[in-house]
């Protein structure tokens, strides 16, 4: 009797040992899979107004599914096998999903993809939205091969890191790919050629830069150590984040390891230029010897001395980490200028990160500066201390500040002659 009481203990113990570990390996696996998570910036289209991952962005016609583990609105019904055809495949159980459920996830490894259903069904807490959509499932116009991503022959493992980190979770392609006439990337991986990641198109308002080592609009001038700084902080010695990358920065990539963000620094230095024929940025010291000795003859230097200078100095140099330097900016190299003059117009913050504390606020001169002012300084901008960019017109800056979907309210610049317009009564 004594040594089968001993041995009803012995297995008592063993099941709670085992329901113990298997506990502690599902934790693990939620952890790992909320990594995945942050990685994959899934957070960014999937949280609006009832909480995160709710759902509910609008794109167009479409909104962001509810991905929370609710059972009736949500995920919570989900098995794998429907988790893994949604997120690899882009096909939901009403059907092909929007083309806004980025392709890249197609070369997730089955691992992480468990890890992320662990996560999204252990990990996250129900939200009930019921989130409307169109009568139809939208086709997505890119087919998905699931081909789970694995080194190349000889690759160097970093780079490999990297290269998945980019190409697949983080889908940078998305925005800085170019698309064809259908919307879709013209190259979805680096082995399709020089399109991938040569620069993007215009998403509300800010142009998504070249990535490859091109000069001048390119990433030639910056180091392994500035983008693995600027993806961790938001900054580096010579510039910060803006616009949509900001949001990047905030909800994605400074939740990375150090190790994964320097293996997508490395990954993105080993990008050839699509255009090798771009000179190199060479510093001319004419502009900035000119307002050194006062002269602000030149047309938009004056406005810079006023508003700019004392943030950005008048070589153009700005502050280490905290205001960008100017002169080789590839943003400001662009031929589009979209960019530079909506953060003229409407000024932003670049909040603090904890290896970065401090904020850094560029303000708003669309209340001080008309149309004319603006296209001068920005132009001045684009054409001094060696920047080689195509002249702004006024024209162009008009067709920004009145862009209703960026500024669909004119007040927001504050003190405008527009704002006394609508202000004066008859």
């Amino acid at each position: 009797m004594k040594k089968l009481l001993i041995v009803l203990t012995l297995g008592v113990f063993a099941v709670a040992a085992t329901a113990r570990a298997a506990t502690s390996d599902l934790e693990q696996s939620v952890r790992r899979g909320e990594y995945v998570a942050r990685a994959s910036n899934c957070i960014a289209c999937h949280t609006y107004h009832k909480g995160p991952y709710a759902g509910g962005v609008p794109f167009g016609i479409v909104n962001s599914p509810n991905i929370t583990p609710d059972k009736e609105t949500g995920i919570g019904r989900f098995d794998f096998d429907a988790f893994d055809k949604a997120v690899r495949q882009g096909i939901s159980p009403r059907g092909p999903m929007s083309v806004m459920m980025p392709p890249s996830y197609a070369i997730m490894t089955d691992e992480d993809v468990h890890d992320l259903y662990n996560f999204f069904m252990h990990g996250v807490r129900p939200i009930d939205n019921n989130v409307s959509q169109p009568d139809k499932p939208m086709g997505n116009a890119a087919p998905r091969e699931v081909r789970p991503f694995a080194p190349a022959p000889g690759e160097n493992p970093v780079v490999a890191r990297g290269r998945y980190l980019v190409e697949g979770l983080g889908h940078c392609g998305f925005c800085h790919t170019p698309r064809n006439a259908q919307g879709v990337e013209k190259a979805q991986w680096a082995s399709q050629g020089k399109d991938f990641l040569s620069g993007g198109g215009n998403y509300a308002g800010w142009i998504a830069i070249n990535l490859r080592g091109d000069n001048q609009d390119g990433l030639a001038g910056r180091s392994v150590e500035d983008l693995t700084e600027f993806f961790l902080t938001g900054r580096n010695d010579p510039t910060a984040a803006f616009g949509k990358m900001i949001e990047v920065v905030e909800t994605s990539t400074h939740y990375l390891t150090r190790d994964d963000a320097v293996a997508m620094a490395r990954f993105l230095k080993s990008l050839p230029a699509k255009d090798p024929s771009k000179a190199p940025f060479k510093e001319d010291k004419t502009v900035a010897r000119q307002l050194w000795k006062g002269d602000d003859s030149k047309r938009g230097a004056a406005a810079y001395v006023d508003s700019c200078a004392s943030c950005h100095r008048t070589d153009g140099s700005g502050y280490a980490r905290f205001f960008p330097e100017l002169r080789g900016n590839p943003v400001l190299l662009s031929r589009d200028p979209v960019s530079l003059i909506h953060i003229v117009l409407q000024g932003q913050t670049l909040p603090g990160f904890k290896a970065a504390p401090s904020s850094i606020t560029m303000p708003p001169f669309g209340w001080r500066l008309d149309d004319q002012q603006l296209a001068d300084v920005v132009t001045f901008i684009r054409g001094s201390w060696g920047n080689h960019a195509p002249a702004v017109s006024a024209e162009d800056v008009r067709k920004v500040r009145e862009d209703k979907s960026l500024f669909p309210d004119p007040r927001v610049f504050g003190n405008s002659s527009v704002d006394k317009l609508l202000n004066t009564q008859p």
